[in-house]
């Protein structure tokens, strides 16, 4: 822990003397704005340090352990930015220093800095917002899917899914009681939860029990799966019998709001004398816990069948599922929460810095007539707040080409 905060401190030293080098030797910008941001850069480090000096293995993060981390993102993400611009315009000065006079370049100088700063700004008041409202601004995305081989009587069946509660993260009841609301505004009829219901233990969701179970009846039920964090396995136990019996404990949480957990398993799901397979599997993950099995879970399921997969980790769909002669004609994922922040202007533009790790993040995606939806996630983790990636409910409908 200690070398790790030893290399933290260097890296952040680093940062802030670039920034108040270009800041006040080469831009020579206000001093009451320099000494205000120092201020606040060493009010953030000190608890950041204290978080991390404090942070207990055996319980896990705090809230106040995340607001550290979300304090620290203030004033990192925008310095980060006006560096990079001050930087720029730096070189570009001194390309140009032949060329114009002193007093010139000594205006522009101040100007390229006051736009470097306002450009920073606006990551600023968005991290800001997201810290405070973001997290919080659930949005409820439709989209319809069409197959050759969907059940007749399947034609416009809506599934509704949801995916990353990390409960132990939620701080606001009203919001949350909010989201739930929403959640039985749909017209759905198979509501889906594709894991995450913690972020490690099981007590984390015992106040939130009553809210979840005021999920309405979904006229095909509600189901759910396990992700990566309901192993319980980013913690210290104090034996590998508690470890254990949480992940049991966490098992039957599904159970308390009535889930049906599915674990390397499936269920036929009937209408009008057809039906689709739904199937799910145990998280897998190219760098989590491989738990999946889906050879086990697809046990009495045919290639000809419609099939519904819930697998948490969509790394599962890139290296296993896409071209897996069983043919899965649709995958539901969470655990990406699109790093939550990014860039989405809908039906045009999409970035976030966790494209560079998953190849499937956030939404739809296709190969070969088989398609994932990846959820941005329904809580937070780490970080508490979301910048421009909103929680999700995703409401899927199926459609038959013909």
């Amino acid at each position: 822990m200690m070398k790790f905060l030893i290399v933290i401190i260097s890296v952040f030293l680093v940062l802030e003397l670039s920034f108040f080098f270009l800041a006040i030797k080469v831009y020579k910008l206000n001093a009451y704005l320099i000494w205000g941001i120092v201020i606040y850069s060493l009010l953030s480090y000190l608890y950041f340090i204290y978080q991390i000096t404090g942070y207990d293995r055996s319980e896990g993060a705090s809230h106040s352990f995340y607001w550290a981390v979300g304090l620290m993102v203030v004033q990192v993400v925008p310095k980060l930015i006006a560096i990079a611009m001050m930087l720029m315009s730096y070189l570009l000065m001194l390309f140009l220093k032949s060329n114009v006079s002193a007093e010139i370049i000594a205006g522009r100088r101040k100007f390229l800095g006051r736009l470097a700063l306002g450009v920073a700004a606006l990551p600023l008041a968005g991290i800001i917002h997201g810290l405070w409202k973001g997290k919080y601004n659930f949005k409820v995305i439709k989209k319809q899917l069409y197959f050759d081989d969907l059940p007749v009587a399947f034609d416009g069946f809506k599934i509704l899914q949801i995916s990353d509660l990390h409960s132990g993260s939620f701080d606001n009841a009203d919001k949350i009681n909010y989201a739930v609301d929403l959640i039985n505004k749909q017209e759905a009829d198979l509501f889906l939860f594709t894991g995450d219901i913690v972020n490690t233990k099981a007590e984390e969701f015992h106040p939130w029990i009553t809210t979840f179970n005021r999920l309405k009846e979904f006229s095909y039920g509600k189901f759910s799966v396990l992700g990566n964090h309901d192993y319980g396995e980013y913690v210290t136990w104090p034996s590998g019998k508690a470890k254990q019996d949480n992940f049991e404990n966490i098992k039957g949480l599904h159970k308390q709001v009535d889930f049906d957990l599915l674990c390397n398993e499936n269920r036929s799901i009937e209408k009008e004398g057809d039906r689709i397979q739904l199937i799910g599997v145990e998280n897998w993950g190219k760098s989590f816990k491989k738990a999946g099995d889906l050879s086990k879970a697809s046990i009495g399921v045919s290639k000809q069948d419609f099939k519904v997969l819930m697998s948490h980790d969509p790394s599962h769909w890139e290296y296993e599922v896409k071209e897996h002669p069983m043919n899965y004609q649709l995958t539901l994922s969470g655990h990406t929460h699109g790093l939550q922040f990014g860039i989405e202007i809908p039906g045009i533009f999409k970035w976030s810095p966790i494209q560079y790790v998953y190849k499937q993040w956030a939404g739809i995606y296709a190969h070969a007539d088989r398609y994932i939806n990846v959820n941005r996630g329904f809580g937070f983790h780490a970080f508490p707040g979301r910048v421009g990636i909103w929680p999700e409910i995703s409401v899927i409908e199926l459609k038959r080409k013909s």
